[in-house]
């Protein structure tokens, strides 16, 4: 591939040729809740919000993400929520998580809320066993988080 066709691509890419963006890198150390100002310390209940030429916002509860997007922020062309699977911390997009209320589980913000990137992983999660799922719309009301439709 010739140095122009290689720049090029980058440039799709960065213009946002290359359809939804993905999830950023989390620096748990050193990133703070857009909503509530806490640290995000804890990857598994971690939720982000991107969109081309924007920096991320990061939230330390599934529960802050969704006070952000009820007070109409994030609102508009090609923002994504992500959040992050319980069990095993990988970015998942929020629009195809499955959500549980685990009322006993501590979160960051006592939301209780916590995400699974499908129904297997949210099996195999203790903190969900016995307790019903909830779909991305009751968790994000009235249309759900934003991006990445199914």
């Amino acid at each position: 591939m010739s140095r122009a066709s290689v720049l090029l691509a980058a440039l799709w890419v960065a213009c946002g040729g290359g359809g939804v963006p993905g999830p950023a890198p989390l620096d748990t150390r050193h990133e703070s809740c857009r909503h509530c100002r806490m640290a995000v310390s804890d990857v598994h209940f971690a939720a982000q919000l991107v969109a081309p030429g924007e920096e991320p916002l990061f939230f330390d509860d599934v529960g802050c993400l969704a006070a952000y997007l009820a007070e109409g922020k994030a609102a508009g062309e090609g923002w994504v929520a992500y959040v992050a699977d319980h069990r095993s911390g990988q970015w998942v997009l929020a629009s195809k998580a499955i959500y549980t209320r685990a009322p006993s589980l501590a979160t960051p913000m006592g939301s209780h809320l916590i995400a699974h990137a499908d129904a297997a992983a949210r099996q195999a999660d203790p903190a969900a066993a016995g307790l019903p799922a909830l779909e991305p719309r009751e968790v994000f009301p009235p249309a759900g988080p934003p991006g990445g439709k199914p």
